[in-house]
């Protein structure tokens, strides 16, 4: 009982200060999509909505500000006239501020953050023929004119699952938490297991609570090993049940001399995550580190701070815009969803006609308590485009 009692203490002690980067829940939305052809000479307006009076989003509203502002100086070949709105977090504020940013003339808008302020800024610009670049990595509002810049599960599972297969790890076991998010998660490196050469072994779930997952370890533990995987794939984050399993799993067994751990999300993060037993040897997904270090220093120099870990999706955004301007493309779902797809601050990226998107990720191992890329990141995807 003490040594349980001195887990929970330790683990506590830094899920308090983790960064979750999570989807949210929102509707499907199905709207036109519109864009005429740009004029190389002109500006282009573009509108960036963010969570400037939200309470917990002010701080990161300043960051994905920021971070656009960057990008609009480092477009020598195209002007974007950008113009700042806040939806104070909130999907009554996106709709006002979309429909104050159209009103503008903006043809294009960036943001917002959260999915569901994303959904209600969609549904606004599709009827003016406007598209929408959202921060959100939830797919379940990309669609119609509403494409989502942020790394979805399905990017992640997709590479790790390549990956592994490759390396004659293609026996994936995988665990899980009863939430709606990993719920999510799951369907998502079950999907990836599907397309990409793997073999799914079987499947845990465990309650999202202290006790829920402590009690389930020992059964994940004996599970694995009748089932013949050869990979043990977790969908929980650090922020979540991850460091019980990290610390747990090994302990009932299951280490990295019987199992390959992969991490749906990032293990980086916060970094005393890298510490952990049980994460020694464990692969995650993660944009290119040297462009990231690139942009961070960037940012540093110029803002005399470091930018959030999402800031760069609004660097991103505003690159792609005016790529597709420079380029003299419409700003529609032909363009934007070009096949080449568009150079971002970690990596290539492009967009899907279904609204979803394809990041460029690198393949990183936790060793030693640092992290190794084994993998890296493309530079570029195939096909035509820009």
């Amino acid at each position: 009982m003490v040594a349980l009692l001195s887990l929970r203490r330790k683990v506590l002690s830094w899920i308090a200060g983790a960064v979750a980067l999570t989807a949210l829940s929102a509707c499907d939305i199905s709207m036109p999509v519109g864009g005429d052809l740009l004029n190389r000479t002109g500006s282009v307006k573009v509108a960036l909505l963010v969570p400037k009076s939200s309470a917990n989003g002010s701080a990161l509203a300043t960051s994905l500000e920021n971070a656009a502002w960057l990008a609009v100086a480092d477009l020598d070949a195209v002007e974007i006239d950008l113009k700042v709105y806040d939806t104070a977090g909130t999907s009554q504020g996106a709709t006002l501020a979309a429909q104050q940013a159209i009103s503008d003339g903006a043809r294009m808008i960036v943001g917002p953050l959260f999915a569901e302020s994303a959904s209600a800024a969609g549904a606004v610009a599709a009827n003016r023929g406007v598209n929408v670049l959202a921060f959100s990595n939830n797919p379940a509002i990309a669609g119609g004119n509403v494409f989502i810049l942020g790394n979805t599960f399905q990017n992640s599972a997709d590479r790790l699952v390549r990956f592994a297969s490759r390396q004659g790890k293609s026996a994936i076991y995988l665990v899980h938490a009863d939430d709606p998010a990993e719920r999510l998660g799951a369907a998502a490196v079950e999907q990836a297991i599907q397309a990409n050469g793997g073999r799914l072994a079987g499947t845990s779930s465990f309650p999202l609570s202290q006790q829920g997952v402590i009690n389930k370890v020992p059964e994940i533990a004996r599970n694995y090993r009748a089932s013949g995987a050869s990979s043990l794939f977790v969908t929980s984050g650090t922020s979540g049940a991850l460091p019980f399993l990290a610390e747990l799993l090994p302990e009932n067994g299951i280490d990295s001399s019987v199992a390959q751990f992969i991490g749906l999300q990032r293990l980086d993060i916060p970094s005393s995550a890298l510490s952990l037993k049980g994460l020694q040897g464990a692969l995650f997904a993660l944009p290119s580190p040297g462009l990231n270090q690139q942009f961070n220093n960037r940012y540093q120099a110029t803002y005399g701070t470091l930018p959030n870990p999402i800031a760069g999706l609004a660097y991103d955004g505003i690159a792609a815009i005016g790529a597709l301007a420079a380029a003299g493309a419409p700003l529609n779902a032909s363009g934007i969803t070009q096949g080449q797809g568009f150079a971002g601050v970690g990596g290539p990226f492009r967009f899907f006609r279904n609204g979803t998107n394809e990041r460029g990720l690198a393949v990183a191992q936790i060793q030693n308590n640092q992290v190794i890329v084994i993998d890296p990141a493309p530079r570029s995807f195939g096909g035509p485009g820009f």
